[in-house]
């Protein structure tokens, strides 16, 4: 690939990033160059040293504890069909550097799409009005980042070609519609970028990664006797094209047929006070959003979260252990590097019942005297990091999943958790559940819809009373996680979980509306 200039390249990529609309074929091997991540930056921008500590220098020219810079090259395609024909084809490019200057708990920004010299000593610029101090001085050389390999691509990877992907939904529509003459719609989609991003701070360290992320989905709509339910489901990651094979393929379209199909004789529960047993993988999503926002180290360093008092007291049983991690292979939150140059890493919150600690980006870590979590995250270049969940999960316990169900006795089963609402401080919290089951005598019965549950974080963590030796993670690729504007992917998982009670709210009705 011949070399651009810097300018020829992002007028080059503006064009280019129109013509994604309406050419499903273009891809980002058009413009992400066949080399290692290693010296990208450096070799389609001429970002060498020399230039980012005189740009470290300027954001820290009137002071301030540390400064750094964070380039971001990325291209996003997505491919849909509906019912086997093409309806949606779409890209997005990003292109830019943001540019920090913290002091305390205080941060200047600027950032810039345009990679010259000016624009970017511009943004340093106003990142350094922060402070009006003496200049703080920069390290004289900058030592590369050592990382994990957490979602391991060719050095030559450039996303996932069109022409692959429409195969592949063309099997999911093909597979949807072979599984149930009930069904009377499919619409199948393949999202996928490439994104490469190098990190470098005032204190010497500098990162890049070249992070691949994507996922498949199905959406089906099947009726009977004229009425119509409708389903979604998904798998992806941080994973390149081998991943979806025909195994998945299954599986997709499978989990989303079987669960429109069940919901045509799905009830609803009766309302009120319940034990509820959480099923493994995707309910996950409970622990994420009910209990570990709540984790995160600026909610309680500005003491808006409830666990702002409780490190190292008891905040569950003794059998439950909640960890944080950017180490799993492949899922949607794994870190290679994090957005302020930290390796990712596991992170233990709860162990056996005990709060041991937070999710900490560098503010927060300096604030409480520990090392970062790894848990800066941004969302693009135009934000600046702030403590983010990576994948979160609990441990598994000793019983079998038939021995929580049966310990529940009579309460509700949830498969699926989605449309959640919380209250960081207080943790108070409401959920939909699409899917589950009754659960009657300590066994599971009748399927359930149009449900929701609602509690408290804190206090369903103390009322978790069982739980199975079946952990799972959720493989989805969909999801984001929102948190002040920000959206980031992240993954979760939990194993088969009794939670004592649950307010839940219903009508018992065959194939009842909520």
């Amino acid at each position: 690939m011949k070399l651009l200039s810097r300018r020829k390249f992002i007028q080059d990529a503006a064009l280019t990033g129109g013509a994604l609309l309406l050419l499903p074929e273009l891809e980002a091997s058009m413009l992400l160059d066949k080399q290692p991540s290693g010296n990208y930056f450096l070799k389609e921008f001429g970002i060498d040293e020399k230039l980012c500590q005189k740009l470290l220098t300027k954001a820290l020219s009137k002071g301030g504890d540390f400064a750094d810079l964070y380039f971001e090259y990325s291209v996003l395609n997505h491919l849909g069909l509906e019912d086997g024909k093409v309806n949606r084809s779409y890209g997005n490019i990003s292109l830019g550097v943001g540019i920090r200057t913290v002091k305390g708990d205080q941060i200047g920004y600027g950032f810039t799409q345009e990679l010259t010299p000016e624009s970017m000593l511009s943004a340093a610029a106003t990142a350094s009005t922060l402070c009006n101090l003496k200049a703080t001085p920069v390290v004289a050389s900058f030592n590369s980042l050592k990382t994990g390999n957490y979602y391991p691509v060719a050095i030559d990877y450039n996303g996932i070609p069109a022409n692959s992907k429409l195969q592949v939904l063309q099997n999911i529509n093909e597979k949807c519609f072979s599984l149930s003459p009930e069904v009377v719609k499919v619409n199948a989609g393949f999202q996928s970028s490439a994104k490469r991003v190098m990190v470098v701070t005032s204190d010497g360290v500098m990162a890049e990664d070249l992070i691949p992320h994507g996922y498949v989905y199905a959406s089906v709509v099947a009726e009977r006797n004229g009425k119509r339910e409708q389903s979604f489901y998904n798998m992806g990651g941080h994973r390149d094209f081998s991943f979806y094979t025909d195994e998945v393929i299954n599986k997709v379209s499978t989990k989303a047929v079987n669960n429109a199909l069940t919901l045509f004789d799905a009830i609803q529960p009766p309302a009120g006070e319940v034990p509820v047993v959480l099923g493994p993988g995707v309910t996950g999503i409970l622990l994420h959003e009910a209990i570990g926002h709540g984790m995160e180290a600026d909610f309680n360093r500005k003491k808006i979260s409830t666990f702002s008092s409780m490190i190292g007291k008891k905040v569950a049983e003794p059998f439950v252990t909640i960890i944080d991690d950017g180490t799993n292979m492949n899922l949607a939150g794994s870190l290679n590097v994090d957005d302020e140059g930290t390796p990712g890493k596991k992170t233990i919150l709860v162990e056996n019942g005990i709060l041991t600690g937070y999710l900490h980006d560098k503010i927060s870590a300096k604030h409480y005297g520990v090392e970062p979590t790894g848990n800066g995250r941004r969302q693009d270049f135009q934000n600046y990091p702030i403590p983010r969940m990576r994948n979160t999960y609990m441990l598994g316990g000793n019983a079998s999943p038939e021995d929580v169900i049966r310990q529940a006795g009579n309460g509700i089963y949830v498969e699926e958790v989605s449309n959640g609402q919380v209250k960081i401080g207080e943790g108070d919290f409401a959920f939909y559940v699409p899917q589950g089951r009754m659960i009657e005598n300590g066994k599971l019965t009748a399927p359930i819809k149009d449900v929701n549950i609602m509690g408290n974080g804190p206090k369903m963590l103390t009322n978790i009373i069982m739980l199975a030796n079946n952990l799972e993670m959720d493989y989805g690729g969909a999801g984001q996680c929102g948190k002040n504007g920000q959206g980031v992917p992240v993954s979760f998982g939990l194993p088969t979980c009794l939670v004592k009670s649950l307010t839940v709210g219903g009508t018992r009705q065959k194939g009842g509306q909520s």
